[in-house]
C-alpha cells in the first residue's frame, strides 16, 4: 500500500522514545476563553481559540496507547466471531467465491475508510474520533447523531458477543449462559476501567493468540487440501468445481440467483469488519499519534487484507458451500467452517481448539467495541452531547462513569438465553451490519468535508501531517459503496416465502435512527452546516506546528522484527 506522509516532519502530542514507543510529552496549549462553535476566533499569535479549548482535554489523558497496541486494538476488534464463525453461513449463502470476493470488495471499501480517518485523526488526534471531527467540519448535528449512532452500535455488539462466548463455551459444559455472561461481562469492564495502558497490553496478547490461530488454521487447511490429513484424501479445487463457485441463493436459477447470494454475503461482510476504523477512538491516549495513526493504518490494511483473504479462500478449499453443517445453527464451533473440516477429515481435537480461541477472540472482539463505545460516549459528553458527568475520570485518566454506562448495556444478552440464542445472534449481526454502513458512511462525509475545506482555503494536503493516498477517489468509492449496501441490505426479506419482520428491522432499523437523531438534534439547536471557509484547518496546523514529536530513531538488530506485531 502506498505509504504518504507529510513532508515538512509536522508532529503532534507525545512524547516517545526509540520506535516510537516511549511517554508523552506535555501540550504547549494555554487556556482559552469560551467562544461561539465554529467561529474562527483568532489570538494574536494566529491561533484559533476553539481550537485550543477542545485540546485541553490532553492534559487529563494518560498517553498509554503505544503504536504496537493500537494496531492491535484495530486488529482484535475486526478478528473475531465474524471471522471464525459466521464466515460458514456466509460459505453457504455465496459459494467458495463469491465469499472471497465480497470479503475482498468490502476488505478494499474498508481501506479507503481507515485511510480517511488516519489522515483526520493525525491532524485532531482527540479521543471520539470521528464525533469530534464531525462537528468541526460538517455539522454538530452530525456528531451528535454520529456519536449516539456509534455507541448504539457497540451496546448492540457488546451483549451480541457476550451470547456468542456462552454459546460456544456450551460446547464443553451445560451451565447456564446467565453465568458466562455474568463472569466474562464483568471482566470486560474491569479491563476497561484499569490504565489504557494495561488494556492496550491485555488487546496485544489476546491479538497474537488470534493471529496463531489464524496461522494454524490456514496451515491445516492446505494440510488438508493437499491430502495430508489422517484420512490421506487430496482435496484440491474440489468444491469450487462441486457444486461451484458460487451458489442458487433461496433456490433462485440462473445467474440472478448466484448474484444475489454473492450480494447477501457482501452486505453481511460488514459485520466481519467493523470496528476496524477504531484505530482513532482513543487519539488523545495515544502516544505520537500523528505518526503511530497513520502507520497503524497502512499496517493493519496489509495484515486485515492478508488474514480475510488467505482465511476465507482457505474455507472455500476445505470445506464445501452444501455442507448441512454451516447452516446448523448450533452456535458453538461445531459450526466453524474449520471444525467442520477437521471434522470431515478425522482430525478429533481442533474443534476444541478452535472453541478455546474463539471464545477468547469474542470476548476480545468485545472488550474492544467497549472501547470504542466509551470513548465515543466521552467525545458527545466533551462536545455536550451526552450527559456532563460521563466526561469524569478516575486516577488512571479513564472515563469510568462512560465505561459503567455501556458496560450496563450488557444485560440486553440476558434476553437471548434461549435455544434460539444462535437465531437472536444473527439478528444482532444484522443491527451492527447496518450500523457499520451509517458509521462509515459518515466518516466518509467527514472526510470529504475535510477535503474540500482545504482546497476552498488553498490549505495544500502537503501541509498536514499525513495525507492518505488515492484520494478523494477511495473516499467517493467508499461512501456510493457503503449506500448502495445499506439500502439493499435488506433485500432478501423481500424475497418471495423470506419475509421476517425481524430480518426487516434489523436492517433497515438504522436508517430512521440516525435520521431522527441528526434532524431532531438539527432543529432542537438550531445548528448550521459549517461553511467550508470557517473550518479552523489553519487552527488545527498551527496546534501541530508549535506540538512537534520526537524524531523517531531507526530499529536496530532484532528489534526492526517489530513489523511483524508493531
Amino acid at each position: 500500500m502506498p505509504e504518504s506522509s507529510n513532508q515538512h516532519g509536522v508532529g503532534g502530542f507525545g512524547g516517545g522514545g526509540e520506535g516510537g514507543e516511549g511517554g508523552g510529552s506535555e501540550l504547549t496549549i494555554n487556556a482559552a476563553p469560551p467562544v461561539a462553535d465554529h467561529c474562527p476566533v483568532l489570538s494574536e499569535d494566529g491561533e484559533d481559540l476553539k481550537v485550543r479549548r477542545a485540546f485541553e482535554e490532553l492534559a487529563h489523558a494518560k498517553r498509554g496507547l503505544k503504536q504496537r497496541h493500537i494496531q492491535m486494538i484495530a486488529l482484535a476488534g475486526t478478528i473475531g466471531t465474524g471471522l471464525f464463525l459466521a464466515t460458514g453461513k456466509a460459505l453457504a449463502n455465496g459459494g467458495p467465491l463469491g465469499l472471497v470476493l465480497s470479503y475482498g470488495i468490502v476488505g478494499m471499501l474498508m481501506c479507503a475508510v481507515v485511510l480517511s480517518v488516519a489522515e483526520l485523526s493525525a491532524l485532531v488526534p482527540l479521543s471520539g474520533g470521528i464525533v469530534r471531527h464531525a462537528k468541526w467540519f460538517v455539522d454538530p448535528a452530525l456528531s451528535f447523531a454520529q456519536g449516539w449512532n456509534s455507541t448504539y452500535a457497540n451496546a448492540i455488539l457488546l451483549p451480541a458477543e457476550m451470547v456468542a462466548c456462552a454459546v460456544i463455551i456450551d460446547y464443553w459444559s451445560h451451565v447456564n449462559h446467565a453465568v458466562w455472561i455474568t463472569v466474562l461481562g464483568g471482566l470486560l469492564i474491569f479491563s476497561n476501567v484499569l490504565l489504557i495502558s494495561v488494556y492496550g497490553e491485555l488487546e496485544f496478547v489476546l491479538a497474537m493468540v488470534k493471529i496463531a490461530l489464524i496461522i494454524g488454521v490456514n496451515v491445516m487447511s492446505i494440510c488438508i487440501t493437499a491430502g495430508a490429513g489422517p484420512r490421506g484424501e487430496s482435496i484440491g479445487f474440489r468444491f469450487w468445481r462441486t457444486p461451484g463457485p458460487f451458489v442458487q441463493y433461496a433456490g433462485i436459477p440462473g445467474s440472478w440467483g448466484r448474484f444475489v447470494g454473492f450480494w447477501r454475503v457482501l452486505v453481511s461482510a460488514a459485520y466481519a469488519f467493523s470496528n476496524v476504523e477504531n484505530i482513532s477512538v482513543a487519539g488523545a491516549e495515544t502516544q505520537n499519534p500523528r505518526r503511530n495513526i497513520p502507520r497503524a493504518a497502512r499496517r493493519v490494511f496489509w495484515r486485515i487484507m492478508v488474514f480475510y483473504l488467505v482465511t476465507v479462500f482457505c474455507i472455500g478449499l476445505i470445506v464445501s458451500s452444501s455442507d448441512p453443517a454451516l447452516t446448523a445453527h448450533t452456535g458453538d464451533a461445531g459450526a466453524s467452517p474449520f471444525a467442520i473440516a477437521a471434522t470431515n477429515a478425522g482430525i478429533k481435537a481442533v474443534p476444541s481448539i478452535i472453541n478455546a480461541v474463539v471464545v477468547t477472540s469474542a470476548w476480545s472482539a468485545a472488550n474492544s467495541a467497549m472501547l470504542v463505545g466509551t470513548r465515543t460516549l466521552y467525545g458527545l459528553a466533551l462536545e455536550g452531547h451526552a450527559p456532563r458527568f460521563f466526561k469524569r475520570t478516575n486516577r488512571f485518566g479513564t472515563p469510568w462513569l462512560s465505561v459503567t454506562a455501556v458496560g450496563s448495556l450488557m444485560v440486553l444478552g440476558y434476553l437471548t438465553l434461549s435455544s434460539a440464542a444462535s437465531v437472536v445472534f444473527e439478528w444482532m449481526q444484522a443491527l451492527v451490519s447496518a450500523a457499520s454502513f451509517v458509521h462509515w458512511i459518515n466518516i466518509e462525509i467527514v472526510y470529504l468535508r475535510f477535503y474540500y475545506g482545504c482546497k476552498a482555503q488553498g490549505i495544500s494536503r502537503d501541509e498536514l501531517p499525513w495525507k492518505g493516498p488515492f484520494q478523494p477517489y477511495a473516499a467517493w468509492a467508499a461512501l456510493v459503496s457503503f449506500t448502495v449496501l445499506l439500502i439493499t441490505g435488506g433485500f432478501f426479506v423481500f424475497i418471495d416465502g423470506h419475509w421476517s419482520v425481524q430480518g426487516f428491522v434489523s436492517s433497515y432499523f438504522n436508517i430512521p435512527l440516525i435520521l431522527v437523531l441528526y434532524f431532531g438534534y438539527k432543529h432542537w439547536r438550531k445548528t448550521k452546516l459549517v461553511s467550508l471557509y470557517d473550518m479552523p484547518i489553519r487552527g488545527f496546523l498551527d496546534v501541530a506546528y508549535r506540538n512537534p514529536e520526537p524524531v523517531e530513531l531507526p530499529a536496530k538488530g532484532w528489534a526492526r522484527l517489530n513489523i511483524l506485531w508493531a
